[in-house]
């Protein structure tokens, strides 16, 4: 074939392949050896005589979280940590409803039984945070320079604490200065910012691990985030009473965050694919791709949500489960925090940020006055179309999630028998039996969206740059065959 004669599209799909994967049918991630000039080789055939040279791949992966506490009651031990840190003024953060239940109390409490420990109180946390709710954050806590931070509440109020961490060291810095590239500038933090505790009262999030922090761009319409190790607290502090105060749907939205954090974890590309090779450590991403420590994590998260949430659905006084999962959420925080997270997270972007000027739909148990499709739900929306896709790409690791789903082993005959290509459609059908055991809604169709809608969600996922460079099979997610392959998610994401 001449080079006139291929398409551009083939020709980019090659140029990824090199790039990001060991062959173009991404058979060697399956198994087998691999010789990445293959693949290049494959682009020679098409490419023009002068090429440009190679992109080199990641070689290393680096392993970061928090410090973790685990413990019934341990909430009454953070005035003493705080103390053992030597804090001069501790910044408090919290959300209004937080702020009048038993893990804040029991934080204040904790702080005053310290003698001579000033701190101040930020109680205007909102949920599913935004540029303008950061901004006030970041102004209250500049003007108060406080030398420890103080979480307490949910992923919104552990985000925004780490956002006014990085911004009051940072007095001059812009928002965008920060906020992952293309979107913000995505610069690298330099500096050592603040200690801060977090506080978990949900079984979700995972923030207390991880130095990613997300807000919702309303002018955009989708939201993004900071994402930088440095950014991670010094100290999770995991209180397994604290979650016993959500409602059902609080438990259901946030545990389906650390079912998909494992799952998309589990089956981002191999660190080793990614691209470019960073030229110093500091520009080497907090989402690597997937790797030997984030798997052990991320699988032991999937069995154990995949085990516990249901139970949690059917009876809000097994709090055994709810121990498991503040376990799961902070194994699948460690998980994801170092591989990332791909296509689920990506378009769930989107779909919340469209929400509040397209369909408005409210989900129930939020005690919000608002539209909102919590972050949990946004990402379950297109989670069995997104897995049906990504399966070719690693048909091994699905098979395992299959197997979790069907509560036995990738060796039992009846997972063990599907081929390869049909892994696909038999996960998409066990995530989609999942969520309706759980009454989630059934796609897109069911919180409001239309058909002519999928432009819009396509174009505010394409942005997402930080977690689709790690979605298997995707592509150049920017070009004619990425926004191909998002358009057929997304209308695959419509009803089930």
């Amino acid at each position: 074939m001449s080079p006139v004669a291929a398409s551009k599209s083939a020709i980019r799909r090659l140029i990824n392949a090199a790039q990001h994967t060991a062959c173009p049918c991404h058979g060697c991630r399956a198994g087998g050896s691999h010789n990445p000039m293959h693949a290049i080789s494959q682009v020679r055939k098409f490419a023009s005589p002068v090429d440009a040279p190679p992109v080199e791949k990641e070689y290393a992966f680096e392993v970061a979280a928090s410090n973790l506490r685990f413990g019934e009651g341990v909430t009454r031990e953070v005035g003493m940590d705080l103390k053992n840190m030597k804090a001069r003024k501790v910044a408090v953060f919290t959300d209004p409803i937080i702020a009048k239940l038993p893990p804040a109390k029991m934080a204040i409490a904790s702080l005053e039984a310290q003698i001579d420990l000033p701190f101040e109180v930020y109680d205007r946390v909102v949920c599913e945070p935004t540029e303008a709710s950061w901004r006030d954050a970041i102004a209250w806590s500049r003007q108060h320079d406080c030398s420890h931070f103080l979480a307490v509440g949910g992923g919104s109020v552990m985000d925004t604490a780490k956002a006014a961490n990085l911004f009051t060291v940072y007095k001059d810095a812009d928002l965008f200065d920060f906020i992952n590239a293309p979107i913000g500038k995505g610069l690298p933090i330099d500096r050592q910012l603040r200690p801060l505790i977090a506080v978990p009262t949900t079984a979700g999030t995972g923030s207390e691990t991880t130095g990613t922090a997300i807000l919702d761009i309303t002018s955009m319409s989708f939201k993004t985030g900071i994402a930088n190790r440095a950014m991670k607290p010094a100290l999770g502090i995991v209180d397994t009473l604290n979650t016993r105060t959500c409602s059902r749907e609080l438990h259901i939205s946030t545990g389906l965050d650390v079912l998909f954090h494992s799952l998309e974890s589990y089956t981002a590309i191999p660190y080793n694919e990614r691209t470019p090779r960073p030229s110093n450590p500091i520009l080497r991403p907090a989402y690597q791709g997937s790797n030997p420590v984030a798997d052990i994590f991320s699988m032991w998260a999937l069995h154990t949500t995949v085990k516990n949430l249901p139970r949690i659905s059917k009876n809000l006084d097994d709090h055994e489960a709810m121990r498991q999962m503040m376990l799961a959420a902070s194994f699948a925080g460690i998980g994801f925090g170092n591989a990332g997270v791909h296509l689920c997270h990506g378009i769930s972007y989107p779909i919340s940020g469209l929400n509040k000027q397209g369909p408005k739909y409210k989900f129930t148990g939020y005690n919000v006055d608002h539209p909102i499709i919590p972050h949990g739900i946004s990402v379950a929306l297109p989670a069995p179309a997104v897995f049906q896709f990504t399966a070719p790409s690693s048909p091994s690791r699905h098979r395992e999630a299959l197997a979790i789903f069907h509560g036995t082993t990738p060796s039992d005959p009846t997972i063990s028998a599907i081929p390869d290509v049909e892994i696909g459609a038999h996960l998409y059908e066990a995530i989609a039996r999942f969520l309706d055991n759980l009454g989630v809604p059934r796609g897109l169709k069911a919180v409001g969206y239309t058909k002519a809608d999928v432009g819009k969600l396509v174009d505010g996922t394409i942005p997402q740059r930080r977690v689709l460079d790690l979605a298997p099979g995707i592509g150049d997610v920017a070009g004619a065959d990425g926004r191909e392959h998002l358009t057929r998610i997304i209308e695959n994401s419509f009803e089930y």
